[in-house]
């Protein structure tokens, strides 16, 4: 697992945007924001290699790590924002109750915290582990209308998409999507985070129930507001249309509010 900041340029004292990716574990699927991000903060995407079946505190122990590495090594970073999409969502919430000091805000995108809600998924989580790898690539295609607006998204966009699919080989999909079925925070322990939070929920999201999860959450987040996309499916930050700073701007998530960009 590394860090990996896709901008070396960023303001003096500008916070660390940590971002945790889905399943596909590539971080990749930020790059549409990354420009605008860069204008307020340090951003940096985790990366989990494609063959990686950590458990959740293995995940946890190593993201922190990761994270306390680069806050000593960029010296000038005042703080920490955690912005977790999908599977990362899930990541986020156990890092922040692990380590609530590192974290000044959190950003929860369509997180996966739902995942028991679909049967159907937690069922085929023990089914694709024997899904030939040849298979496993044509079957993809199936899939993305459940992860993304196709009309909402550039081709470009649409094959990046597909290739960090594909990248994760049937196994350790298998053993992700377990993770997700074994995920277990309950009420008490969202109480616990205080930290301001952002849960960005797509009303669109054919694969998870992310709107009525999100509804969810803020009601047991002490310091949580709800975003709502509307129109737009489980993998959004990927839309031509939504523009994640804008949001963080509109709730005051941004660290400095006068920025030209």
């Amino acid at each position: 697992m590394r860090l990996v900041c896709p901008k070396s340029l960023s303001l003096p004292d500008s916070p660390l945007f940590i971002y945790l990716p889905g399943m596909d574990g590539t971080g990749e699927l930020l790059h549409r924001q990354i420009n605008k991000l860069s204008c307020f903060f340090r951003v940096c995407c985790l990366s989990i290699p494609k063959d990686d079946c950590s458990n959740w505190n293995t995940l946890v122990s190593k993201t922190i790590n990761l994270i306390k590495k680069e806050l000593k090594h960029y010296s000038q970073a005042s703080s920490v924002y955690l912005c977790g999409e999908s599977f990362g969502g899930c990541l986020a919430i156990k890092l922040a109750l692990k380590s609530p000091e590192l974290v000044k805000k959190m950003i929860l995108i369509n997180p996966a915290s739902s995942f028991t809600q679909r049967p159907l998924l937690s069922w085929g989580s023990e089914l694709i582990q024997w899904v030939p790898d040849i298979l496993h690539q044509t079957s993809t295609l199936g899939f993305l209308p459940f992860l993304v607006a196709l009309g909402r998204i550039e081709r470009k966009d649409y094959h990046t998409l597909l290739k960090a699919m594909q990248s994760v080989p049937p196994l350790v999909v298998s053993y992700r999507l377990r993770l997700l079925r074994n995920f277990n925070v309950d009420e008490a322990q969202l109480k616990q985070l205080t930290q301001p939070i952002l849960t960005v929920a797509s009303d669109s999201d054919y694969l998870l129930p992310s709107l009525a999860e999100g509804k969810r959450l803020v009601t047991c987040l002490p310091n949580s507001h709800l975003v709502v996309l509307h129109g737009s499916g489980h993998a959004c930050l990927l839309e031509t249309e939504v523009d994640l700073t804008n949001v963080l701007q509109k709730y005051n998530f941004l660290p400095f509010k006068t920025i030209a960009y």
